[in-house]
């Protein structure tokens, strides 16, 4: 893996839909100390007090605790969904390496998964199934 990742503007990508997440409730819990998350496409690390989410395939993911009040709303005791906003898409045609989460750590996304912008900056990987199952296609603005 490459410590130079140099991730594309998928707002200006011609390859790039515009997608937003379904309010899919997922199961969260706080994490009570540091530790790793070992996602789908790669070990993430947390802090104390970070949201572990579980998603629809059992799939795990860190989000920050700030990110995560910012971007999910309660459903239920223990169960939450993200409020919806528009993101950038893009189908991998070739393996690319994507710093995540507040550790920066490095997660590899390969051919089939999807490259998620979420905005300037935050970039994410998503399995073809999961892409399938949770994002829809955004109306144009």
């Amino acid at each position: 893996m490459s410590d130079e990742l140099s991730m594309p503007d998928l707002t200006r990508d011609p390859d790039a839909r515009r997608v937003i997440k379904r309010p899919v409730p997922v199961a969260v819990r706080f994490a009570d100390s540091d530790g790793t998350c070992e996602t789908l496409e790669g070990p993430v690390r947390f802090r104390a007090g970070d949201a572990i989410v579980t998603g629809t395939l059992n799939e795990q993911w860190p989000v920050s605790r700030d990110r995560f009040d910012e971007t999910y709303e309660r459903v239920s005791e223990g169960v939450y969904r993200k409020r919806p906003v528009v993101a950038y898409a893009v189908l991998l045609k070739s393996s690319v390496n994507v710093r995540v989460g507040a550790q920066s750590d490095v997660i590899e996304g390969q051919p089939g998964d999807w490259l998620i912008q979420y905005e300037k900056g935050e970039y994410g990987i998503v399995d073809a199934e999961v892409f399938a199952r949770v994002y829809e296609e955004a109306d144009e603005a």
